[in-house]
This record gives structure tokens, C-alpha cells and sequence, in this order.
């Protein structure tokens, strides 16, 4: 089979890519600025390590704006090192701070002296909408400013000439997330992390005592956090910003908690953004809610603030992969920048990396705003984007129960399944999917431990509360086992007629592709089988055909990147210590190389790119030169199949040998904790819509076909539902055949080889990246494509 070839062999490839960027001659500031986000220093590394790379020079400004203004000390020429072992830390390494001398001109006159002075000409800056809408300000009046100091005979005419233009580049870090143009700000995820590491605690203590608890999260003008946190832990009830409960909200409330009372809940959970207002604008705090169960139900309540916990701690490996990403996308976003160039900001569409108009961006986020002062709640939310809009909607379906004398019943039973591996955030996919399908009318089913346990009919019918709690539990609650359904179809097809089941929702791994594939050939045999199918994807391998993402990767991605933190710091305090990791993924080498893009490892080994003795001996040496610097460790992954010979011993081995004197080694196999541990909230909200979207698909497919007594032949009633770049979309499996390497298990084509590159060059090695994606700048959308953001 053909591999993609290491891109980094051919020098002529890297020669004219480094010719497409040559930063000789440029010079790079690059500063963060506004509240602090995890993440953040991610991006400077990307930055300074990418700027250094292309050949120009990259300065840290110390202290935000503050110490653009200022100058002198505060502006410090960086080199590789000074970001080295950054990537773990959360807040900023060159510091934020809030600065009033850069709003007036007379400071930005200050700002330009001091760039000029050091030929910087080109500014990435992390921040958020005000420290972004600050740069493009001063983006406008630079050949003014620069008049201005040659007038005052500050600088030369020139100088003038020389640095007659300013690019600016964005990238925007803030944990509230609420920039419009971007899916995720970089931070955000690492403060849900935070969320829900409380939430899942407090659960325990509220269950002991029958408790409620108000939470009240970061966001005072965007209501994110809270929605995503209240999604992914299943809270009775949220308040945001941008769409505040209807009048009389207080009685409505207090009858749902008792309601969920009397189901048996032990315990409630109320999630408050700090900005939640009711319909007059006035707002609503946690003590107020507090006050009222207390009064009205009696409730033993407490109220809990998280305050600045949100902002702290390590950042997730999302947030270290995306700041990279976009970092990496902004060097080369401002070498590529004419004088024409508009201000951009870097931004996530789904899961590509996308450059979007700055005043645009900044414009569309002032409007939310706007649109909430006039009381237009519905435009704020549609104008925070479709992500924002979907997440609020899925919440109110999976949270608020219809009495069962409301719901039209549709007469259909729908079954759900998992199969394969168990992977975190399968049980957040099974809630959502009875919750939605209850909604929609349908008898749910749930068939406990796979085809096998379908065989022997292990399926029972499951209510709402049956899932109440569902979404922080890691593993698999109905049970999951790799059997495959073809020795089997006599005995599921009698079952599913038994049962009369009008749809299967199979959530899974490879092998749940390859039993939806066995299913799909045999319904010329079982006319039983002619029924709505549709798989979800869910392994921590990451290896499903038609899809980008799977349920429980990141949650895998986030113990390999904790383990690897801890190895590093291990290391790098006995000096001179390399480490080697074998981690899962059968021959999917997805967890091995985002796992060292997120962990800043120096090399990953991974099926996908074949490997020799040479590979290996270039790696020994690259090192040895690094054991000279003030970086004395390193840190190596191992797909464990990446090769039949080159095993984790053999790699442990030679480098031990070779290594002699220079360095020592030490190997570590991840194993099954991969698997295990509470879902990430990535997980555990791609679980739930992602799922939630599968049911709504299949009811449409049953709703279709009602009363035409038809049977489902056709290859589109038959799919597996994926992200694919920025789109959630419905393949048939019967079309991803081709697309399948099925002695490795594996898609032939996979998004993420084309990040192999950038963990090569952040870890100084020579590689080409290719930038033929990007460059074209885009428009903030406000489309009807079905949006992949999570």
C-alpha cells in the first residue's frame, strides 16, 4: 500500500518552501494581552520556534501593550530555547496586563518609536477583541506615527521608508470563548476541564446529602462555559447571558427540580454564568437562585464560585494542539502579508485552521453584545454561531422531560448498541440518544454487550431517568465486546423481529464498521435488516473510515499528554534522560503523533510513515546535539504497531547503545489507561451531539417512509456519521469501502499527516509544511451548512 513519504527527505521540497516564507531580514513581536488563557504559551512557542525556523527574528514584548509602550527591557530578542519547556504551563510566560498609555495615541507614538527601533514590522497578538480591535488601530495610523517621529526627528526618513507598513496577525486567547469567527478560543477547553473536574467532585458530595448545588461559572458576557458545562454534565438548569429564562422562570424551575426530585435524582445541579440576566436585563445571581429553592422548596442548598480556578492549571491537549496549529498558521499568515493585507485572526472552523478578516470578526462580536443591550436575545444567539445555537438546543431536548401524556408516540423501537473497545464518552452517546429519541416518540431499546449479547437477546427497554448521570461515567454501561455480527445473523434478525425493531444505532470502533458492513450484505438474506442504520463513531484509536474524530480520542489524547508531562519532569530533573513511550492505536498512528505534538515530544513513530535504521540513527543524533544545549531530555513515542521489527525494546535498545555517555534511557508502555478515566469534556459533548444528530436522522428516515410499508435497501439508509474538515456528514459504509485499508484498519487518507510536519519543525528538525490550504482569507460565515464545531 502507498504511504504517504515522509515529506521532510526530498531537501529540494524544504528549500522552496523555505523560500515561500523567507523571514531573513523580518522581525517578529509577539505579545499576549487581556485576561490569561491555558494555552497561551503554546502559541508563543509555536510562534517564536516557526519564526525562527523561516529565518527572521522573533521578539517576546513583555507585559502586553504595556511593554510595547514602555520598551527598553521589555522587548527581548527570544530564541529556540527561551520556549522550552513552556507547552505545560498555563497563564502567559511574558505576562498580560491591562494598559490605558496604548488607548491613547501619544503611547502608540511610544509603541511605533520602540518597534522601529528594532525593525519589528510584523505583530502576532493573543488576546481578546479589545487587545485585537487595539492592534488593528494601530495598524491604521503606523505611517502616521512613523511621520510623525521623523518629524520629531525620532527616527530617519529612512526608516520611514524601510518599516513603511505594519502586519498584524491574531490569534485569540480568552476561556469565555466568545469571539465570534472561531469555534474555540484557545483556553476554552482547558477551563471546561476545570468546570467539569469540580462538577464531577461536587456530584458525589450533593448525591451523599440529597443536595442542590448553584455553580457559577466565568462568562460575563457569553454564556459558553456555562451551556457546554451544563451540557456535559446533565445540569438540571443553566442561565445565560444570551438567552435568559422566559418571566415566571422562578416557578418553572422550582416544579422541574421537584419533578426530578421525585424520580429518584438525589441531588440537582443549577450552572450560572456570571452575566445571566433575566428578560429586563437585570441580572440574576447565584445567590438569588439560592434564596428561592431554598424558600420556595426547602431544598438544602449551596452555592459554589469557581472564580479564577477556570483561568489556572495546565492546558488540555486540545488547547496545546490548537495553539500550535494556529500559531504555526500565523507566522505564516504575516510572511506572506503585503501592504494591502487586511489584519487577520487565525481561527478554527470546524477542524480546519482558517484566517477571517479581523474588523469582521471584532464587528460581528460587538454585535452580540449590541443585540443583547436591545433585548434581541434571539439574534445574539444566532449571531454567537451555529455551534452555540445547536448546543443550546440539544441542551434543552436531553434536559427538560415532556410528561408522557405530551409526546406523540411514532410507534417505532429503536435499538442502541455498542460495540468494539470501550471508549470514554460511549455513555454521554447512549444518554443523548434515549433522551432524544423519547422526545421524538420512540420506544428506545438498549442491548447489552454487543452483537453477541444482541444474538442472545440481552435487550431491554430503557426510560429517561435509566440514563440520568450517565455523562461523566467513563468505560461502557451497557457493555462492549469486539464480536462481529456474522456468525451471528440468524439469531440478531430474529431478535430484531421479536422486538420489532425499526432502527439501530451502533455506537463504535472499527468493528463496528466493519458488523454495519456484514449487516448491510446480509439484508438480502434478512429482510428484518432492511432497517434505518447508522454508526457513531467511538475509539480511542481514532481509525473510523468517514469521520475525522471519534468518541473517546481526546480523552486518550489527554492521559498520554498528562503522562508524558510527568516523564518530562522526571527527566529533565535527572538531566541527560531520554524517554521512549509506546502508546494504542492499533496501526492508526493518531494518538502517537498528537500525542507528541501536545506533549512536545522529538520524534513520533507511526505506521503511516515507514521508518528505517537511517530514521533512527538521524534521531540518536539529533539528541546527542540537543544534550549540549540547556534542554538535557528528550522524549520519543511509539505507535505500537508501527513496526513488525523496529519494536519499543529494539528502539529502547539501540538507543541505549548508541546513546552511550551522552545519555540514558528509560521506556514506559501506556496500556489500557488509555482507555479508562472519566470523559474529557470534548468527549463527552461531541458524545451527546453527535448522537443526538444520528437519532434526528434516523427518525426523519422512519418518518420518510411511514404508512409505505417500504423496506430500507438502499445504501444511504445504511452510514456512518463523521466529522469530516468542517461538516457533520452522513456517509454510506457502502461508499467508505474504498476508502479502507482493512488489513490495517486504518482510512487510506488521513487529515492528520498533515500536521506531522509542524511537530517536526517544533522540535527543529527539517521539514516542509504545506501551506497550499491556506492563505485565502474567508468571511465570518452565517451559512446553513451543518457546522462540525463542538
Amino acid at each position: 500500500m502507498d504511504h504517504n513519504k515522509d515529506p521532510s527527505t526530498p531537501r529540494a521540497s524544504f528549500h522552496k518552501f523555505l523560500e515561500q516564507l523567507s523571514g531573513v531580514g523580518k522581525a517578529i513581536g509577539v505579545l499576549t494581552s487581556g485576561g490569561d488563557a491555558q494555552g497561551m504559551n503554546a502559541a508563543v512557542r509555536a510562534v517564536v520556534r516557526m519564526g525562527i525556523y523561516a529565518g527572521a527574528k522573533v521578539y517576546f514584548i513583555y507585559e502586553g501593550y504595556q511593554g510595547m509602550v514602555d520598551g527598553g527591557s521589555n522587548i527581548v530578542e527570544a530564541d529556540w530555547e527561551s520556549v522550552s519547556s513552556i507547552l505545560q504551563v498555563g497563564g502567559t510566560i511574558i505576562g498580560s496586563a491591562r494598559c490605558k498609555a496604548f488607548r491613547a495615541r501619544e503611547g502608540r507614538l511610544k509603541a511605533a518609536h520602540n518597534l522601529v527601533q528594532r525593525g519589528i514590522t510584523n505583530l502576532c497578538v493573543i488576546g481578546g477583541d479589545g487587545s485585537l480591535t487595539g492592534a488593528n488601530i494601530f495598524r491604521e495610523e503606523w505611517s502616521g506615527l512613523l511621520e510623525e517621529l521623523a518629524q520629531n526627528d525620532k527616527i530617519s526618513e529612512e526608516e520611514v521608508k524601510k518599516h513603511g507598513y505594519l502586519n498584524v496577525v491574531g490569534m485569540v486567547g480568552s476561556i469565555d470563548n466568545d469571539f465570534c469567527g472561531t469555534d474555540m478560543t484557545i483556553g476554552t477547553d482547558s477551563a471546561l476541564h476545570r468546570i467539569i473536574e469540580v462538577v464531577d467532585a461536587i456530584m458525589t458530595t450533593a448525591q451523599s446529602h440529597q443536595r442542590t448545588f448553584v455553580l457559577e461559572v466565568m462568562g460575563r458576557h457569553c454564556g459558553y462555559l456555562a451551556l457546554v458545562s451544563a451540557l456535559a454534565c446533565g445540569a438540571d438548569w443553566v442561565f445565560l447571558p444570551e438567552s435568559p429564562p422566559e418571566d415566571g422562570w422562578q416557578e418553572t424551575m422550582c416544579i422541574k427540580l421537584s419533578e426530578n426530585r421525585a424520580r429518584k435524582k438525589r441531588l440537582n445541579i443549577i450552572i450560572v454564568a456570571e452575566g445571566a440576566i433575566d428578560t429586563q436585563n437585570k441580572p440574576i445571581t447565584s445567590e438569588q437562585i439560592k434564596d428561592l429553592v431554598v424558600t420556595q422548596l426547602g431544598y438544602d442548598t449551596r452555592v459554589t464560585i469557581l472564580g479564577h480556578v477556570q483561568r489556572g492549571g495546565t492546558p488540555s491537549a486540545f488547547d496545546r494542539i490548537l495553539a500550535s496549529r494556529m500559531g504555526v498558521e500565523a507566522v505564516v499568515a504575516l510572511l506572506k502579508a503585503t501592504p494591502e493585507t487586511p489584519a487577520c485572526v487565525v481561527s478554527l472552523s470546524g477542524n480546519q485552521v482558517v484566517r477571517l478578516p479581523l474588523v469582521e470578526c471584532v464587528q460581528t462580536t460587538q454585535d452580540v453584545q449590541k443585540a443583547m443591550d436591545e433585548r434581541r436575545f434571539k439574534d445574539a444567539v444566532q449571531l454567537r454561531g451555529r455551534s452555540f445555537e445547536g448546543n443550546l438546543n440539544t441542551y434543552k431536548r436531553l434536559s427538560i422531560t415532556m410528561p408522557d401524556s405530551k409526546i406523540l408516540k411514532s410507534g417505532f423501537n429503536v435499538a442502541v448498541v455498542n460495540v468494539g473497545a470501550p471508549a470514554a464518552g460511549m455513555n454521554a452517546a447512549v444518554r443523548s440518544a434515549v433522551r432524544f429519541g423519547i422526545s421524538e416518540g420512540h420506544k428506545m431499546y438498549a442491548v447489552y454487550d454487543g452483537f453477541e449479547g444482541f444474538a442472545k437477546g440481552q435487550i431491554k427497554e430503557i426510560g429517561w431517568s435509566d440514563v440520568g448521570g450517565w455523562t461523566g461515567q467513563g468505560g461502557s454501561i451497557l457493555g462492549t465486546k469486539r464480536i462481529l455480527p456474522g456468525k451471528y445473523l440468524e439469531e440478531i434478525a430474529a431478535q430484531m423481529r421479536t422486538h420489532s425493531i425499526s432502527a439501530l444505532l451502533i455506537i463504535g470502533g472499527f468493528e463496528a464498521y466493519l458488523g454495519l458492513l456484514e449487516l448491510s450484505a446480509a439484508r438480502g438474506k434478512h429482510e428484518e435488516l432492511c432497517v434505518p442504520m447508522v454508526m457513531v463513531p467511538a475509539t480511542v484509536s481514532n481509525n473510523v473510515p468517514g469521520s475525522d474524530f471519534s468518541i473517546g480520542a481526546d480523552t486518550a489524547l489527554n492521559t498520554i499528554t498528562d503522562t508524558c508531562d510527568r516523564i518530562k519532569q522526571s527527566a529533565s530533573g535527572t538531566k541527560r534522560r531520554v524517554f521512549i513511550i509506546e502508546t494504542m492505536g492499533g496501526y492508526c498512528g493518531y494518538l502517537a503523533n498528537m500525542g507528541g505534538l501536545a506533549a512536545g515530544a522529538d520524534a513520533a513513530y507511526i505506521f503511516e510513515e515507514p521508518f528505517d535504521i537511517r530514521d533512527l540513527q538521524a534521531n540518536v543524533e539529533h539528541l546527542t546535539e540537543k544534550m549540549k544545549t540547556t534542554i538535557q531530555r528528550g522524549l520519543v513515542l511509539r505507535n505500537e504497531s508501527c513496526s513488525e521489527n523496529y519494536t519499543t525494546d529494539f528502539i529502547y535498545q539501540l538507543y541505549s547503545e548508541e546513546g552511550k555517555g551522552v545519555f540514558d534511557c528509560r521506556k514506559n508502555v501506556l496500556g489500557h489507561m488509555q482507555q479508562g478515566g472519566a470523559p474529557s469534556p470534548f468527549d463527552r459533548n461531541f458524545g451527546t451531539k453527535i448522537s443526538a444528530r444520528a437519532m434526528q436522522w434516523i427518525t426523519t428516515k422512519l418518518k420518510e417512509a411511514q404508512g409505505k410499508g417500504k423496506k430500507f435497501i438502499t445504501d444511504d439508509s445504511i452510514c456512518v456519521l463523521g466529522i469530516c474538515k468542517r461538516n457533520l456528514v452522513f456517509q454510506p459504509v457502502a461508499e467508505l469501502k474504498k476508502e479502507t485499508d482493512f488489513e490495517h484498519r486504518i482510512p487510506k487518507e488521513q487529515w492528520w499527516l498533515k500536521l506531522r510536519p509542524l511537530m517536526k519543525i517544533l522540535a527543529k528538525y527539517k521539514a516542509s509544511l504545506d501551506v497550499s490550504d491556506s492563505g485565502q482569507l474567508e468571511h465570518v460565515h452565517r451559512g446553513h451548512v451543518e457546522p462540525a464545531a463542538i
